[in-house]
């Protein structure tokens, strides 16, 4: 197992996101070890996890949430490292919480775990541990609920089923196909013992993407899911691989393979629109008219006529990242459309998405990912639609309106904005970036309110998917790409959570060593 993190000094990091918006003092965070960033890192074979993890697993699932955030942070100051709490958290997610009816809702507990080690990893040393403390109590709470829906828990793989060497990618092919439950999760089982993340993953990318039920989190499973695995290594896999499978094989009414549904449309019609792209398609120009072109197919189109224009626009040339900008900026329009949770999903979704492309080494299944991404937006807006009027705010017309003061209060006012009238916060936070403000400590503040503030897995979610993404869309767009997100990001008003309340508590004066 790891070492406990070296302590250092606490208080010195994060002075200037401190002062930004008076965010409140966390010094009371200074009992604990300090997390450095290299701490949260990824690396090969990372946690050395001895059998006593089960212990720790078990630790998570049957202390009372009442007492697990105190009794966790005892455990720390005694040398229980970050990434044994990582582990833990996810292992125990996959096996106490059942991702059905739909991945998504208490689920969340395990979709959010790499939110919330990307939010860690990316704050200053004085807060990595909060967002920790957050995602376990988090656990708790997701516990409860599948406890009094189901009690559902993950049992012992039938091992008269699990294929021998050589035959588990084809037996999951074809059950994954197939919509075949039992056999999918022998399978994936047996290729986790046999294969690498690289050759697994490059097979559940596919599924991930497959159909658009449970909005976009069965991508988001896929790619955070290997994100944190890349971290706590992949002696864990063969828990996390099953619950994918079983995720991925998630639907309503009769099997899927057996009928046609509007969910799998766009994946069936891409399999034959893919092989119209061009043998040099990845070595196009980058275009902003290229971008403007796919944006309005984005924001008018079909999902079909997204995937037409996705087509039309490499074979003349463009380069993919010129459709990429357009898929970010496209969902970012959606939240100047209708801020909300399924807008948030758009961005969300797209994120996953792009991770599965930038990961891929198969050039047919990177075309695959992109051609989904752009058939799921006009997706996420047709169910937008059932939940009121649609504004018409398109984010390359977005016009810039300037703050009323600069630098730090500029920052202040914008976060501010999002208590008071939040379609014009884009407006202010497009100025601010455009007269050259810190783009850094827009997104420091942001994250440091959703520390404090966020209630909810969607405050990490998105804005760790939020952040990401802007440094991927092209320089023309990127500051129209991080004006719209603020719409969906945290304000500064109401009370700090409770999570914060207790670990401020459990650290207080006189708990110190």
């Amino acid at each position: 197992m790891d070492a406990a993190i070296t302590r250092r000094a606490f208080l010195g990091a994060g002075a200037t996101g401190a002062a930004v918006l008076g965010l409140g003092d966390m010094a009371f965070l200074s009992k604990l070890p300090p997390l450095s960033a290299g701490e949260a890192e990824p690396r090969r074979q990372a946690v050395r996890l001895e059998p006593e993890i089960e212990p720790l697993v078990r630790f998570l699932e049957d202390t009372p949430r009442e007492r697990l955030l105190e009794e966790a942070a005892a455990r720390i100051r005694r040398g229980l490292s970050y990434r044994e709490v990582l582990a833990a958290l996810l292992l125990a997610g996959v096996r106490s919480v059942q991702p059905r009816p739909s991945v998504g809702f208490k689920f969340h507990a395990v979709l959010v775990v790499h939110s919330v080690n990307e939010a860690a990893l990316s704050a200053p040393d004085t807060d990595r541990w909060l967002p920790i403390f957050w995602a376990l109590d988090y656990f708790k709470q997701a516990q409860t609920q599948n406890i009094h829906e189901s009690g559902w828990t993950m049992s012992p793989v039938d091992e008269s089923a699990v294929p021998g060497p050589g035959k588990a990618r084809e037996a999951l092919v074809k059950a994954m196909d197939a919509w075949d439950e039992s056999p999918a999760d022998a399978a994936v089982a047996g290729l986790a013992r046999t294969a690498g993340l690289g050759e697994v993953f490059e097979l559940l990318y596919r599924y991930g993407a497959r159909d658009f039920r449970s909005i976009g989190h069965k991508a988001i499973f896929i790619a955070n899911g290997q994100r944190v695995l890349t971290l706590i290594g992949w002696r864990h896999a063969e828990p996390v691989l099953r619950s994918m499978a079983y995720a991925l094989l998630a639907h309503e009414g009769d099997n899927p393979a057996k009928r046609d549904d509007a969910a799998d449309h766009p994946w069936r019609r891409n399999q034959g629109l893919a092989a119209q792209i061009g043998a040099g398609w990845q070595a196009g120009n980058r275009s902003k008219e290229a971008t403007v072109e796919m944006l309005a197919a984005l924001r008018q189109g079909s999902q079909d006529d997204a995937c037409d224009k996705v087509v039309q626009l490499l074979r003349r040339g463009a380069a993919p990242q010129s459709i990429w900008d357009a898929v970010f900026c496209g969902a970012g329009e959606l939240l100047l459309r209708q801020p909300g949770i399924v807008a948030l999903h758009a961005v969300t979704t797209s994120n996953a998405l792009h991770y599965a492309y930038q990961t891929s080494g198969d050039d047919a299944t990177r075309r695959l990912l992109l051609l989904q991404n752009a058939a799921f937006l006009p997706m996420f807006r047709g169910a937008m639609t059932g939940r009121g009027p649609l504004r018409s705010a398109p984010i390359d017309g977005l016009e810039p309106s300037p703050p009323a003061s600069q630098g730090p209060k500029a920052i202040e006012e914008l976060f501010a904005e999002l208590g008071r009238d939040r379609t014009a916060v884009a407006g202010k936070a497009l100025a601010y970036l455009q007269a050259k403000g810190s783009a850094k400590d827009l997104m420091d503040a942001g994250r440091r309110l959703v520390f404090l503030k966020g209630n909810d897995p969607h405050d990490y979610k998105f804005s760790v998917a939020a952040m990401e993404d802007f440094g991927h869309v092209s320089a023309p767009w990127r500051d129209r790409y991080l004006a719209a997100a603020m719409l969906q990001m945290r304000g500064p008003g109401g009370p700090d959570t409770e999570v914060t309340r207790r670990v401020r508590a459990a650290l207080g004066p006189g708990k110190a060593h």
